[in-house]
């Protein structure tokens, strides 16, 4: 059933909400893995003195890599595949480009490229691909440094329409949230990390550093534009026929938008200290979390110029810093981010240890 996007401009926690990395990670090989972990870490926490012991499967460990790598790639198809509703919903014709926003960390500068891409090409590499792919065939020189490699910052999908109307939709960009490395995904989510760092008065501020996974953004000309959007979001139906083209089931969970949250920072009592501004939801669609955004021109072209100039300090940076400030704080969180880095990597190291912790590995 769809629901109403009600808006909510000063919404306190709801326990009944839980994080998109929350609902993903429901796949039930990580379920079930990530439960016994939480297991034994809760029990560390309220008995830190205690004699504890932990077994893990060096082939489940394997197998649940493997379904997480294969539940995004499940994931992003369909994002990419709600992108196109949209785009055959509300645009006449459009253009594909893939967005890569590279950075030469030798000279600390920060470049874009463009690369124009068919509707097919969109379903036949992952996000990260095509941002890798480009940047692969680059090398940047200098004359005191020599020839250097350019790494990943940022990249999207931007759909952009050939013509306006009345909707003033300038286009529709998707981006994939998931360049973060398992291990992180796995004890963010032990630890509740989105929910700690909001209920923390000096960690609260990084909050937006703590990222959603699958995510798309519209791009209306004025703010009055992105509130009627917003609401036409709200009551779109999806066809038959639309669906058949598309290769998406004919579901009930797939006819329209399931909200389950949204916050209004356009002109709300609360908005962004960074001036950003936007309608934010997250909605459930063919089984799947994302969140939507809608996003006046402005607003949106000041948020790209900084993304792309910004070189001091990336988001992965900035996330990798809120990291290291938990782990400083609760030792157990960071035993945990280089328990599990260790086990994906299985470095011929001896595994990280903590104090009344026994940990047994089996095949």
């Amino acid at each position: 059933m769809t629901h109403s996007p009600d808006v909510l401009k000063d919404s306190n926690e709801d326990v009944t909400y839980r994080s998109p990395l929350w609902m993903v990670t429901q796949e039930p090989v990580i379920s079930h893995w990530v439960a016994e972990l939480q297991r034994i870490c809760q029990e560390q926490l309220a008995y830190p003195e205690r004699n504890h012991e932990l077994r893990v499967s060096l082939s489940v460990v394997d197998q649940m890599r493997e379904n997480f790598a294969a539940l995004i790639r499940r994931g992003e198809s369909k994002l990419h595949r709600l992108c196109a509703v949209l785009c055959h919903s509300y645009l006449t014709s459009w253009e594909i480009h893939s967005v890569v926003i590279g950075e030469v960390r030798e000279l600390g500068e920060r470049f874009t490229l463009v690369q124009s891409l068919q509707a097919g090409e969109v379903f036949q590499m992952t996000d990260l691909d095509l941002g890798q792919r480009q940047l692969r065939k680059l090398r940047i020189g200098d004359d005191q440094r020599g020839w250097n490699r350019p790494t990943l910052v940022a990249n999207f999908l931007d759909y952009e329409p050939l013509e306006l109307d009345h909707r003033a939709i300038h286009r529709i960009t998707s981006r994939i949230k998931a360049e973060e490395e398992i291990w992180n995904k796995v004890v963010d989510e032990l630890f509740d990390l989105d929910l700690l760092v909001k209920r923390d008065k000096q960690l609260r501020h990084l909050s937006r550093y703590v990222k959603d996974i699958f995510g798309l953004k519209v791009v209306v000309g004025e703010s009055e534009k992105v509130r009627s959007f917003h609401s036409e979001l709200g009551k779109l139906r999806l066809g038959d026929p639309l669906r058949r083209d598309l290769s998406i089931p004919l579901e009930e969970n797939t006819a329209g938008f399931d909200f389950v949250e949204t916050k209004d920072y356009l002109d709300g009592t609360d908005p962004k200290r960074s001036g950003w501004q936007a309608i934010k939801s997250v909605v459930r669609w063919w089984g799947e979390t994302f969140e939507v955004q809608v996003q006046p021109l402005r607003n949106y072209l000041r948020e790209r110029e900084r993304l792309s100039q910004e070189s001091h300090a990336s988001f992965r940076t900035r996330r990798e810093d809120l990291r290291a400030e938990v782990a400083r704080r609760i030792p157990l969180y960071g035993f945990y981010r280089n328990l599990l880095r260790w086990l994906f990597l299985r470095p011929d190291v001896h595994p990280p240890e903590y104090p009344h912790l026994k940990l047994e590995l089996v095949d």
